[in-house]
């Protein structure tokens, strides 16, 4: 039953969401190692960095690192039989953005990692099976909390969410603070709870309310341009010695002042080097050229108040031929407001499977555009959409105008008209 319940796509290790992104080697170490501490409930008295709060909110922008921040903290505590749980939210996604779904999902890898534990959830689920219809608040002290109280833990249990600003709406962001802040408020059990997420006003206003504030730490997760340079020159070293095109260009490739500029242009924006080593990577062009693209980033816009990450989102659209863009806006409309597969798209837009392939052929730094036919195509970073829905970053991209809207339902109206039985009329 519990089972049923549950989001597994949610997993930090899901299949779902393989490869998850987390920290390159050698980055974010300090961070990660303050974190651990927390997680194991060994923060001194005298840190300067966190405190002994059971509840963690770590925020930054989009495309700052959050995930990857949150993801490398699960691996290590899952390798160490220490994670109690973990969930990563996705906007709009049919189980990874139901909030609904969240307690009974941390429940169910609770019974599983502790099977102290597994008996009383498993007895809670008997006595009330529709317990996972409930609200969020009785989910968490009825699948959670009691069954902790009873197992008299003896050692802290990190809980991690990530992504809260992505889940259903803000009122139910809300109210997951409200339920864990109310909880671990009446409660002396040695759970903790990570929360990941943009700093949106509602988030920081809630964990303000009383029965938050004085339970929880918020932790600006800053972004250090050195780890940025040494995932970079990571990351084009194994570019140079993975690309048999690339057996003639000279070391280093590229030079130290390249690496040096695209690090400071990161910016805020961890996103910002991720997604040019995405479209350097392409196994279909040379990866050099694709470097001249990207240093033509910001020469060729002329709008010189846009930040870094806008101007490489720019960038990589305008290298869609031009007779494409009505197509591309149609394309990008549907992949934002629905989760379908890759047939699904070319049959309400009447492209064949070759046109679709053609028409994102270079945006795969930005977009995951599946092999097959029956896999979902989704953007890599939610920040994609953000610059997408603002007009003002995405001039001519724009997909929410009512221009755009009207070609989509007239082409959908098209394709329907042609697929009904006149018989029937």
């Amino acid at each position: 039953m519990l089972h049923r319940a549950t989001a597994g796509d949610a997993f930090h290790d899901s299949g779902e969401r393989y490869p998850q992104p987390q920290c390159h080697l050698d980055t974010r170490t300090s961070l990660l190692k303050d974190l651990l501490k927390w997680a194991h409930g060994s923060v001194s008295d005298h840190s300067t960095l966190l405190e002994r709060q059971p509840i963690l909110w770590l925020y930054g922008p989009a495309g700052s690192g959050k995930s990857a921040v949150a993801q490398s903290l699960c691996q290590t505590l899952a390798e160490e039989g220490r994670l109690g749980g973990s969930f990563f939210f996705k906007r709009g996604h049919p189980s990874r953005g139901d909030a609904k779904k969240l307690f009974p999902t941390i429940a169910y890898q609770l019974a599983v990692l502790l099977p102290e534990l597994k008996q009383h959830i498993s007895h809670t689920i008997e006595n009330d099976p529709a317990i996972v219809d409930r609200s969020l608040s009785t989910q968490l002290h009825e699948l959670i909390l009691n069954p902790c109280r009873k197992s008299r833990l003896a050692h802290p249990v990190p809980i991690v969410i990530d992504g809260l600003d992505e889940c259903d709406g803000e009122h139910v962001q809300q109210a997951i603070l409200r339920a864990i802040g109310n909880a671990l408020s009446q409660e002396n059990l040695p759970i903790l709870f990570l929360l990941a997420s943009r700093p949106e006003a509602h988030i920081g206003e809630t964990l303000a309310e009383s029965c938050l504030a004085e339970n929880h730490r918020a932790l600006n997760i800053r972004q250090s341009f050195e780890d940025v340079r040494k995932y970079l020159e990571a990351e084009f070293d194994r570019i140079h010695r993975e690309h048999q095109t690339m057996t003639a260009v000279p070391l280093p490739w590229p030079e130290a002042e390249i690496v040096q500029r695209i690090t400071q242009d990161s910016s805020d924006y961890f996103i910002y080097a991720a997604t040019i080593i995405k479209f350097i990577d392409d196994k279909r062009f040379h990866p050099s050229d694709r470097l001249d693209v990207i240093l033509g980033v910001g020469h060729s816009i002329s709008e010189p108040a846009l930040n870094p990450l806008d101007q490489l989102y720019l960038q990589i659209l305008s290298g869609v031929p031009e007779d494409f863009h009505p197509r591309l806006l149609q394309i990008l409309m549907l992949v934002r407001e629905c989760t379908m597969p890759l047939r699904d798209i070319c049959g309400l837009l009447q492209l064949q499977v070759r046109q679709l392939h053609l028409i994102l052929r270079g945006l795969h730094s930005v977009l995951d555009v599946p092999g097959d036919d029956w896999h979902n195509v989704s953007a890599h970073h939610a920040s994609f959409w953000d610059f997408l829905n603002d007009p003002a970053r995405s001039g001519p991209f724009h997909i929410g105008n009512a221009q755009c809207r009207k070609n989509l339902a007239f082409q959908l109206l098209k394709t329907l008209s042609s697929n009904l039985d006149p018989n029937t009329w």
